[in-house]
């Protein structure tokens, strides 16, 4: 079933949102060369539970932490590990989703560990561009075929790169995960018709080779998580937003300025940036 959200609700989920948004932005500060993908997730985990917020991936399907952390290759889903340690040039994906108050919000953001090589740099840029496409396509009266197309025709027929199909978007709040599935890739005109008030999330994966992708799990562990099959650097970007008749507006926005033509109900700052620099 799918819920058109009401003005109440959004409100709720902007405020999870914004927690989520800070952590990405209190990232920034501390992801360089040396440090482990375990200090990801203590930053994330503390900033999160210290400001009233719950990691909702905690407890999800048998998952042990706030955070999945995944570095060059790895697609998605990657545990952070206190022996992965992060070196100059690698490309680093934390994906979080907070509870707060009871409201979701779901968001993954790329980071560059010191100097990327100029193809990796391009992929992130790529990626970012892609999400921004799908956002763009995530307008009242299209449909989900609009959005996947709109990545898939940008990032395969006009980059060259890959762009993963199993793993995919999807419909979020007041749970996790719910309808619809928000495919990047697809046909236009194709799927379900976009109405406003629902939330989605848009979530492109990107390979500098194939789109395809395969399992792998750590030593002693059955938790799957997925590379890229061919070794490829892998990038992605992800976006709660709500469909509105005045167009697609993003809830779990960084950069107020940058984002300024999406932003929901006109927020201009997010209340805890401040704390993060503290």
């Amino acid at each position: 079933m799918i819920t058109l959200k009401s003005p109440r609700e959004l409100d709720g989920m902007q405020r999870s949102a914004q927690l989520l948004a800070a952590t990405h932005i209190g990232l920034r500060d501390i992801i360089k060369p040396g440090i482990s993908s375990w200090e990801i997730e203590e930053f994330a985990d503390h900033f999160i539970t210290s400001h009233g917020g719950k990691p909702s991936e905690k407890g999800f399907e048998g998952y042990k932490y706030a955070t999945c952390v995944a570095v060059n290759d790895e697609v998605a889903h990657a545990e952070p590990r206190k022996n992965l340690y992060l070196h100059n040039g690698d490309v680093v994906k934390v994906d979080m989703t907070v509870n707060l108050d009871g409201y979701e919000s779901d968001s993954c953001w790329a980071y560059a560990v010191g100097q990327l090589s100029p193809e990796d740099a391009h992929l992130m840029a790529v990626t970012h561009k892609a999400l921004y496409l799908g956002i763009d396509a995530a307008t009242v009266g299209n449909r989900i075929g609009d959005i996947g197309w709109a990545i898939q025709s940008y990032v395969e027929d006009e980059e060259g790169m890959g762009d993963v199909r199993d793993l995919i978007g999807h419909g979020i709040g007041p749970t996790m995960h719910e309808a619809p599935n928000v495919p990047h890739y697809g046909e236009p005109g194709q799927g379900l018709r976009l109405k406003a008030g629902m939330t989605i999330t848009i979530e492109p994966m990107v390979n500098l080779g194939t789109w395809k992708i395969k399992a792998k799990t750590l030593p002693g562990d059955t938790w799957e998580y997925y590379v890229s099959a061919d070794g490829s650097t892998s990038c992605q970007y992800e976006h709660t937003l709500v469909i509105t008749n005045d167009g697609p507006k993003i809830l779990t926005s960084q950069d107020p300025v940058f984002d300024a033509k999406y932003l929901y109900n006109g927020v201009t700052e997010n209340p805890f940036v401040e704390k993060v620099a503290k």
